[in-house]
């Protein structure tokens, strides 16, 4: 019996060594696993680092790119605007000059005894000046018979009349310009204004009178 209960004591005792081995194997290995696990997150991590900062990195080169891109864009711009308006302040100071000799021109034209020959002269000198004008897009705009607009026209009186509808551009005293597309001078004109009614008219002067 001895023997049998000796056995018994020493297959336990193995047992619960071989249950210990077992555990502290299952404790190495995770140890193992926790230190293997430790470089790999380090790593991990500072993949996702780098991945950030290649990121921010790509996104300030697309904001530099467009950036640059709406610099060149804008360069261009100003370029050409130089371009086509760089003689804008010579075409101005010329536009008097073109008045003049169109005021001369028309004077000629009442006058009986004016010399046919210098009126053709200043005429044909009116042409190439404004043949010298479209070569740099100048180009003058008709109004005469053309509603009002405050955007090319500068008025400089109103005329009451029957012939024309109100806000109508009935006289041109001084030809507009355009340069391109921007307006280099208003035309200077005469608005219609629609006739008062006689009685209406009385009316007002009674009222005005009181």
């Amino acid at each position: 019996m001895a023997t049998k209960k000796k056995i018994k004591i020493m297959t336990e005792t193995e047992d619960a060594g071989t249950q210990n081995k077992a555990i502290q194997e299952e404790d190495s290995d995770k140890k193992d696993a926790e230190t293997a696990d430790g470089p790999l997150k380090k790593m991990e991590a500072k993949l996702e680092s780098l991945e950030q900062e290649a990121k921010a990195s790509y996104d300030r080169f697309l904001r530099v790119s467009a950036e640059f891109e709406n610099y060149k864009k804008r360069a261009a711009r100003e370029m050409d605007d130089f371009r086509k308006f760089a003689n804008e302040n010579f075409v101005k100071a010329m536009l008097p000059v073109i008045d003049n000799l169109d005021r001369a021109i028309e004077t000629s034209s009442r006058d009986q005894q004016a010399n046919s020959s210098v009126v053709e002269g200043v005429s044909m000198t009116i042409k190439e000046i404004l043949k010298v004008f479209e070569q740099f897009n100048v180009q003058s705009f008709e109004s005469l018979g053309k509603t009002f607009d405050p955007n090319f026209h500068q008025a400089v009186m109103q005329e009451e009349t029957e012939d024309y509808l109100e806000n109508t551009v009935i006289h041109e005293l001084q030809k507009g310009y355009m340069m391109h597309d921007r307006l280099l001078r208003p035309a200077m004109v005469v608005v219609s204004k629609t006739k008062a009614d006689p009685e209406s008219q009385e009316n007002d002067d009674l009222e005005e009178q009181k």
